[in-house]
């Protein structure tokens, strides 16, 4: 196979945009891989580590190792409002994946994805800058999809450990 080619410096912001754009067009193996090529020449930068969160969550339902990707990341990024919240963001994005396949207690380890995204919201929530209530947002619709699907209860048996950290 061909080498990998470098990114230039000057070419971050359109790549950063193009990231994006591949995400809205429900792309995101090819918004991770714009993402990498953009931590390659600035591996801090926080834009980039961002948009290649959101698009290695938006693989949960099709590539087993996605979270594992996600979980290298979020170390990454700065303040404690940004690591909650994303971190929050993960755990959501997880339980949204383990409902759709409605396997054998499937709604069992959704409901912990769950309980664990209300976790990092609230931290987020406690950490939030005054008029972002983003954070808030999120909360309030991973309750709702608790409400909404029956089988997404805990288990009665005991606690499995699960989780983005």
């Amino acid at each position: 196979m061909s080498e990998l080619k470098a990114l230039s410096l000057e070419a971050i912001p359109r790549a950063l945009e193009q990231a994006k754009q591949y995400r809205l067009l429900n792309e995101p193996e090819v918004a991770e891989s714009v993402c990498v090529d953009i931590l390659e020449v600035d591996a801090d930068n926080q834009g980039a580590l961002v948009q290649l969160l959101l698009a290695q969550t938006e693989q949960f339902e099709r590539d087993s190792h996605a979270l594992d990707r996600a979980k290298e990341v979020l170390p990454r990024l700065e303040g404690t409002y940004q690591r909650a919240y994303y971190a929050g963001l993960a755990c959501e994005r997880q339980a949204k994946a383990l409902l759709k396949h409605r396997a054998r207690k499937s709604g069992v380890a959704a409901y912990h994805w769950f309980e664990r995204a209300l976790e990092h919201y609230g931290r987020a929530i406690e950490e939030r800058a005054p008029g972002d209530d983003d954070a808030i947002l999120r909360w309030n619709t991973c309750v709702r999809m608790v409400e909404r699907h029956p089988h997404c209860r805990p288990e009665t048996t005991g606690r499995r450990e699960l989780g983005i950290e």
